[in-house]
């Protein structure tokens, strides 16, 4: 069994296409195909379901790409043992949470270019809790979440605190005549948010229940400038980091409403496989990244 004939599955499993597979690796997509036939034949059994689009593996051939995965971790820690200064090579799977890749994605690519720039990172975003299931079962390398304070992670995964911060309850410029409200002073102005998955939106909605009031949606999209662009044009509350916030364009025409029943915070987490073998110095590095955008910055923070 060739190592080789174990990467193409890898890969092709990863980007759920024959041809993709074959660009990455710098194949042609007959090679890809007879690699997975020749690691098919080595192991006794069909691991790829061709009649599926994209071509998925069979429920044996998932068992089998873990394992892959597993192979593939050690080929790399043993190529990082032996090889010295040679420049770091292999895929790097990177999870982020949807806010942290639309502010750090550039700085992070270009930074993999500056550094590794053999090294091939794919990043994957999603929600927190998603992005931590995906670096438990292996097919993440690791993960920059944010996520509700006091979170706890299951020993399956290794945890980095990056950066704390508070989250803020904002509404368009002029809208606070008090010093201080109560949600029940504002809910019935509605609410711009993420969609239905946020953990921030769902103890948003605990908190409005448990006063007995409804949580009201105006809107709810994933894109952070659009949310607080609806809040600055008077059509709902928002919540947001506050980091996040000094660093928009339309924090000018945003103010913070102090709710005195509602003030929650959130941890920025690096999350991790057990072993990244030489993967560890560029996940620590882009990890960095993200940390910086969470750190206080200007008065609104």
């Amino acid at each position: 069994m060739k190592f080789d004939d174990i990467e193409a599955f890898i890969s092709v499993v990863r980007r759920q296409s024959l041809s993709h597979a074959a660009q990455s690796m710098a194949l042609t997509q007959s090679a890809i195909s007879r690699r997975i036939q020749n690691f098919e034949e080595d192991l006794g059994l069909i691991v790829l379901d061709r009649n599926s689009k994209p071509p998925r593996p069979t429920p044996m051939g998932l068992r089998v790409y873990d394992q892959c995965l597993k192979i593939a971790r050690e080929m790399e820690k043993l190529r990082a043992l032996v090889s010295g200064s040679t420049p770091l090579t292999g895929g790097l799977r990177l999870g982020m949470t949807q806010a942290i890749c639309d502010l750090s994605l550039h700085d992070v690519l270009r930074l993999q270019k500056k550094n590794w720039p053999v090294l091939d990172v794919q990043v994957i975003t999603g929600w927190a809790n998603y992005v931590v299931d995906h670096v438990k079962n292996g097919t993440i390398d690791a993960g920059v979440v944010l996520m509700p304070a006091r979170k706890s992670f299951s020993s399956d995964v290794v945890v980095t605190p990056l950066a704390h911060c508070e989250m803020a309850v904002v509404a368009a410029k002029g809208f606070g005549q008090q010093r201080s409200y109560r949600l029940a002073d504002v809910y019935q102005h509605g609410w711009i948010l993420n969609p239905d998955g946020c953990g921030f939106r769902a103890e948003l909605g605990q908190s409005l229940a448990a006063g007995g009031l409804p949580l009201k949606i105006n809107l709810d999209t994933f894109a952070r400038e659009t949310q607080l662009e609806m809040v600055a044009e008077g059509y709902g509350l928002g919540l947001v980091p506050k980091p996040l916030l000094a660093r928009s364009i339309h924090r000018e025409r945003i103010e913070i409403l102090p709710i005195s029943d509602f003030s929650p915070s959130a941890d920025l987490w690096l999350v991790c496989a057990p072993e990244l073998g030489g993967f560890t110095e560029p996940v620590q590095s882009f990890a960095e990244i993200a940390a910086s955008i969470f750190r206080p910055v200007g008065r609104n923070a």
